[in-house]
């Protein structure tokens, strides 16, 4: 069992570390060049109309996901807890959307045409996604995960394919818009249609869905809440910033979220279902909890390290010029990159012992945090001050919750965070000080200067300081390819 579980978890982390390289890639490729061809204005009516949506999104949800993945007598059969869950994921769904395009229907601006057709597309196509998480949640259980990052990487492909043509060919809104329809159209066809593992059928339980309701109202708090801290800030800055300071603010948060997909979505999704199964087994438990976390730490701070410091650069060669106003919410928002997937896994970590009070305690502190902070630094600093208040709430919420999971498993902070924060900082005050001596006449040469200063500072410090846990994680992976 033990091995069958390790096996499991490191391929899975393979083949979703595959589909995020893939995802970066093609993400990378779409929103460069649609940032070239498209209005500022645009990107910030569907970044509002997305916040809108997903402030509530969690309710069709009702915190069930963690319901099927927790191990409890009643869901113990994976079929019959798969029936349970879609009918009830199928009406609560069904409630959410009528409710979300009756609201908007009173509440939109009939003066804001495209921002009512941003807000009704994304919202059928969320409802639809929605319905399909009950085969996700199958595999997810299993930790068998080729299929998800299949599904992934054909959705990366054909989204940045389609959205670019339409861009390409003179449409704006409908560019934005095409991430989401694509996205349902292919999510179906892999989980549904093609070589279907799992078929929806409805059943009547009980039993099984008052399980299902009690424990997924026990986590819909943390799922709320997250979802609040995830979209306020968009909500927010679209609300009394305007359009187009959410335009340059959303693209900021879009490329500062690149490097943690690489890593971070992987590890994430798998370390749900592996502490999950693990939840009595303290010392394997640890030492899932400190691989993982240790892995996302040692990447993000290279990945943020070198997107700091190149991002002058960065914006002007790739996007253009107009998009500086954003430099310094971008370079605030790495902070963010640092830290978000390791949140994550520490969420997983209490939802998969069974403790979601704990992260909504910690999501209850994160919000009263971020509203102050909205409405003392966001009105005098603009998007910098909604970056920084981002940053100041997720290390906030971090800090309470390893506090809290010092009670579940053991690591050292120090072991965690010590090395690579001293890498990070002498790759950066290395860095800056080559490039101050050689002044380089080019920003491609300034660029590539710095990123070879800080990647070979960061790169030498880990070598000499850390090789054995290196060589650990290299011989995990490779023991199961």
């Amino acid at each position: 069992m033990s091995q069958n579980l390790a096996r499991r978890s490191v391929t899975s982390v393979k083949w979703n570390a595959l589909a995020s390289v893939i995802q970066v890639v093609c993400g990378l490729v779409q929103t460069t060049v649609l940032a070239r061809l498209l209005p500022i204005e645009t990107f910030g009516i569907y970044a509002a109309a997305s916040a809108v949506v997903e402030l509530t999104t969690s309710l069709a949800a009702f915190g069930m996901g963690s319901s099927f993945l927790y191990r409890h007598d009643t869901n113990l059969d994976i079929d019959r807890s798969a029936a349970v869950h879609f009918t009830l994921k199928l009406g609560l769904t069904l409630i959410w959307t009528a409710l979300l395009l009756g609201g908007g229907a009173l509440f939109l601006d009939p003066q804001q045409p495209d921002l009512g057709t941003a807000f009704v597309v994304i919202t059928i196509c969320a409802a639809l996604v929605h319905l399909t998480q009950t085969p996700r949640l199958i595999l997810t259980r299993q930790v068998q995960y080729q299929r998800l990052a299949v599904l992934q990487i054909l959705d990366s492909f054909f989204t940045a394919v389609i959205t670019i043509g339409l861009a390409l060919n003179g449409f704006t809104l409908w560019a934005l818009l095409a991430n989401n329809v694509v996205g349902v159209v292919i999510t179906v066809l892999v989980l549904y249609i093609w070589r279907p593992f799992w078929r929806p059928r409805l059943i009547w339980y009980p039993e099984g869905m008052r399980y299902f309701l009690s424990y997924g109202a026990s986590t819909l708090g943390v799922r709320l809440l997250t979802d609040w801290l995830d979209r306020l800030d968009d909500a927010w800055t679209g609300t009394f910033l305007g359009q187009t300071a959410l335009g340059f603010y959303s693209r900021a948060y879009t490329f500062a979220k690149f490097p943690s997909y690489l890593l971070g979505t992987a590890i994430d999704s798998v370390s749900a279902a592996t502490y999950a199964e693990l939840k009595d087994e303290r010392p394997r438990l640890s030492k899932a909890f400190f691989q993982a976390n240790g892995l996302l730490i040692r990447t993000g701070f290279l990945m943020a390290g070198l997107l700091a410091l190149v991002a002058p650069e960065l914006i002007v060669l790739v996007i253009g010029e107009r998009w500086l106003p954003m430099m310094d919410a971008f370079r605030l928002m790495l902070v963010f990159t640092l830290f978000d997937p390791m949140k994550k896994t520490i969420d997983n970590l209490f939802l998969g012992i069974g403790k979601p009070r704990v992260v909504f305690v910690a999501r209850i502190l994160q919000l009263a945090v971020m509203v102050i902070g909205l409405f003392t630094l966001g009105f005098s600093l603009g998007i910098a001050g909604v970056a920084l208040i981002v940053d100041v709430m997720l290390v906030v919420g971090i800090v309470f919750l390893l506090w809290r999971s010092k009670q579940h498993v053991d690591y050292s902070i120090s072991s965690l965070l010590l090395v690579p924060t001293a890498a990070l900082i002498a790759g950066l005050v290395i860095a800056n000080a080559v490039i101050s001596l050689i002044a380089p006449e080019t920003l491609w040469i300034s660029g590539a200067v710095k990123a070879v200063c800080f990647c070979g500072v960061y790169a030498a410090m880990l070598f000499v300081f850390e090789r054995e846990k290196v060589a650990q994680i290299y011989q995990l992976l490779m023991k199961y390819r």
